[in-house]
């Protein structure tokens, strides 16, 4: 009986911890920090010092890590906090949100200290996280009948699909998989924000202007959203090692990178500069179109992949995470909705280095070296401004005495 009876007290003092109410608070908070941390070991390699000797080699930990580290972090928090508004039902919490925290922080760490662990211990520790997640969201939509929002349940899961690829790409030396596979993930992050971003985006920039919605053209929609997906459903079959004319990817990628510019140029992005937390949003969402058309010149010859990828990686995706959870931060622990001193900076230094990281890499290869060290720079410091604002708010209570 007293063990019964102790069980619910301990979930019960867990849950009145404030960074253990929501899954935004963690998860925003340590894949920021993470972030910086990882992109100053990743600094400290290029500069010739080897701070870390991570499974996989540097190469493979840097680029499995700002996808499935930082960025399926970011998606989760966000996710698992989304879904408590979308069904009106209590989503993880207390002790079970602490625990898939502590299964995230614990692949991180372990990945980057193996201390000889057999791969496929760290494997299946690191790729449980997003079918736990998707499991979480996926009982409470059904639970509430939304069909709506059952379709990022399927992402999450086939995010975990091209995490499994990249981690036995590395323990079998398939170097297909772990390209393909890193590919994959980028891509899908790519459509939560195209799917993400097309609710949000629209509404904050309406209410913050305080006119009406742009009203939704069906087949713009259907065609922004559809040509992403089959951005990734193609890339899904090159994963799977389908022969795929790389004209045909490039093809669909030009339809997604155009309907989605069109997307956007209906939300009047051009009257929200005078408020960052909003041009951020739109400016991010542009990146994904740049990323998308520049992939699509990568496959015809233009230039290397990696050039694209990094287009969308920094300037669409961790950019628009960065404007999103400067806001979700503030919303959900009942501050006021405000750009805070340096995130327009911050910002800003997020799409300089993606321009730098990409189109101009592209255009002077020769100054590898500067944009590298630039870009990994403008990051940190965007997230460390991040990390200054929002420490102690996500780590306290809100403010306005409400649960969450």
């Amino acid at each position: 009986m007293k063990s019964a009876s102790s069980a619910p007290q301990a979930a019960s003092g867990l849950t009145r911890l404030p960074v253990a109410r929501l899954a935004f608070r963690p998860f925003f908070l340590l894949a920021s920090l993470f972030s910086v941390l990882s992109l100053i070991v990743w600094f400290a390699f290029w500069h010739g010092d080897i701070l870390l000797r991570p499974h996989g080699g540097l190469m493979w930990w840097h680029q499995h890590e700002m996808i499935f580290g930082f960025g399926a972090a970011v998606v989760v928090g966000f996710l698992l906090t989304a879904v408590q508004n979308w069904t009106g039902r209590p989503s993880v919490r207390g002790a079970p949100l602490l625990g898939l925290v502590g299964l995230w922080l614990a692949a991180r760490v372990l990945l980057a200290y193996p201390m000889g662990l057999p791969a496929w211990l760290l494997m299946l520790l690191d790729v449980a996280f997003l079918p736990l997640a998707a499991l979480v969201m996926g009982r409470l939509v059904v639970a509430a009948r939304l069909w709506r929002n059952l379709m990022f349940v399927p992402v999450l899961l086939l995010l975990a699909l091209a995490n499994l690829a990249m981690h036995l790409g590395v323990t079998q030396g398939k170097l297909h998989l772990i390209r393909e596979g890193g590919y994959l993930g980028v891509l899908l992050i790519a459509m939560l924000m195209v799917l993400l971003g097309g609710r949000v985006i629209p509404f904050f920039t309406s209410l913050k202007l305080g006119r009406p919605k742009a009203t939704a053209m069906v087949w713009l929609e259907a065609l922004a959203v559809g040509s992403t997906l089959g951005v990734v459903l193609l890339q899904l079959l090159v994963l799977f090692g389908v022969p795929m004319p790389a004209e045909l990817l490039a093809l669909v990628m030009l339809v997604a990178a155009a309907a989605n510019l069109v997307r956007l140029a209906r939300w009047e992005g051009y009257r929200t500069l005078h408020e960052p937390l909003l041009w951020g949003l739109h400016i991010s969402y542009a990146f994904v179109s740049v990323g998308l058309l520049m992939w699509a010149m990568a496959l015809m010859g233009a230039f290397r992949v990696e050039l694209a990828l990094h287009a969308l990686a920094i300037g669409g995706i961790a950019a628009m995470m960065l404007a999103m959870m400067s806001r979700v931060s503030l919303g959900h622990t009942g501050r006021t909705i405000r750009t805070l001193p340096g995130i327009g900076v911050g910002l800003g230094l997020m799409f300089a280095g993606a321009l730098l990281r990409s189109p101009v890499l592209a255009m002077f290869p020769q100054i590898t070296h500067w944009t590298y060290n630039l870009s990994i720079l403008f990051w940190c410091i965007a997230y460390l401004i991040f990390l200054i604002h929002y420490t102690l708010p996500l780590l306290s209570a809100r403010v306005d005495g409400k649960d969450g």
